[in-house]
Formats: structure tokens, sequence, C-alpha cells
């Protein structure tokens, strides 16, 4: 159970931070896959708690980490 709490406040921290990158530079989103996604989830995460599903959790850690992380490193490569 802690595990999956952990990982739920790591993806409520990514969505937050999503939320604020687009608020900030709405063109970002394009630059982001799935970035409403990711800001939904958050909010789900948080105001929904009892409506997460383990399998959800680990889907998205599994299927969607990976791109994101892609995504974020293509940012800081044309920013730096």
């Amino acid at each position: 159970m802690k595990l999956k709490r952990a990982i739920e406040r790591e993806l409520e921290i990514i969505g937050e931070a999503i939320n604020r990158i687009i608020k900030k530079e709405p063109s970002m989103i394009d630059r982001i896959e799935d970035a409403q996604n990711i800001v939904g989830l958050r909010n789900q995460v948080i105001h929904a708690y009892d409506n997460v599903s383990d399998e959800n959790i680990w889907a998205i850690v599994i299927n969607h980490l990976p791109q994101l992380k892609k995504d974020v490193s293509g940012l800081l490569k044309d920013k730096f």
C-alpha cells in the first residue's frame, strides 16, 4: 500500500508540473504527448481517490511514463 501511495503522489506532482507548464506556455501542450490526460489523472488521484484502480496506475507507469520521459528530455535539450 505504501508503494502504491508513493507512486500516486509522484503522479500527482507530475500532473501539477504539467498543468503549470501548460498555463505558462500553452504551446507546450502540443509538445507533451497526453498532457491533458496527465493533468486529468492528477485531478482524479487527488479528488476521486476511491476510483483509481491499481491496474490503471500500473498501466500508466508501464505504458505512458516512458513517453513522458522522452518528451521532457526533448524539451530540456531544446531549452539548453
